[in-house]
């Protein structure tokens, strides 16, 4: 494990070398963020499967982010036959249950700062070429979490970049979010959105007991939430991008906000986004 640290917060981020048991095609290797811990009230993430030590790698923990081969709907992006790539993670491929595997995980190097970590990587597979950066950076009670891509390949990078943070829940199972003015919702059996709002009527069961919604958010603007916290007086998450959709998911473990980029990268462009998250002070 890598480790960020300062008088408030110590952030543990997997290492991409040493830890494939916890690693896998969906999120990215490098810049993972496992957990946060508050110096005087413990951690403060949660996951799927929580308090599980080693959740599954498609469940993870933490603050994961995810550079997608295809659709949440499955239609194909970076994939040629039966070659794919998942950048930051590798090469991928099936195995014999048709299950997505890395097949050659792309290498990790690693520059570890005081207030930062910086993970850079390039690989080529089949007809794509990429060079991927991300930095984790702990200042005070903020971490953001940057990331630069660059397609190096003659062949256009089309793909999806989400987020997938894992909040934790209250003691009641419930949780309270924030939302931006004018955020949309359907009528559904897991939130209720009110104004800017969002409550659960209900806590879920377990972990495959849950509610997934889309969320309809103000066109063209950043994205921006304040969630409540059952060891801190708030969390804050935000993006310096506006996403082209949010998903909202739930279950008994856990509450995920998961904003989505569309990246068409033509040869020789770069794109480059930051998430912000700010711990609020720990309840007395």
């Amino acid at each position: 494990m890598l480790t960020l640290a300062n008088a408030d917060l110590r952030v543990d981020l997997l290492d991409p070398a040493a830890e494939h048991s916890r690693l896998g095609p969906r999120y990215c290797w490098g810049g993972y963020i496992w957990q946060v811990h508050d110096v005087n009230v413990g951690a403060l993430l949660t996951g799927p499967e929580w308090p599980v030590v080693d959740p599954a790698p498609h469940n993870g923990q933490g603050l994961p982010e995810a550079f997608r081969h295809s659709t949440t709907t499955g239609e194909p992006l970076l994939w040629d036959g039966a070659l794919g790539l998942a950048p930051g993670a590798g090469a991928l491929g099936r195995d014999a249950s048709g299950d997505i595997t890395v097949t050659t995980p792309c290498t990790w190097h690693i520059e570890l700062q005081p207030a930062r970590i910086v993970f850079r990587t390039a690989q080529t597979v089949g007809r794509w070429s990429y060079a991927l950066e991300r930095t984790v950076e702990l200042h005070g009670r903020q971490l953001r979490s940057h990331s630069r891509l660059t397609n190096r390949g003659a062949a256009a990078l089309v793909l999806e970049w989400f987020a997938h943070p894992f909040f934790a829940l209250q003691a009641d199972g419930r949780l309270g979010i924030t939302l931006p003015v004018g955020t949309t919702m359907a009528i559904n059996q897991g939130y209720t959105l009110l104004g800017r709002e969002l409550t659960m009527p209900r806590a879920f069961i377990g972990v495959h007991g849950g509610h997934l919604e889309q969320l309809g958010l103000p066109a063209g603007q950043p994205f921006a939430a304040e969630f409540s916290h059952p060891k801190l007086t708030d969390l804050r998450f935000a993006t310096d991008f506006a996403p082209f959709k949010c998903v909202l998911w739930a279950n008994g473990n856990t509450l995920s906000l998961e904003p989505f980029l569309a990246l068409h990268l033509a040869p020789g462009e770069s794109r480059e986004w930051t998430l912000t998250y700010d711990f609020g002070s720990p309840k007395s």
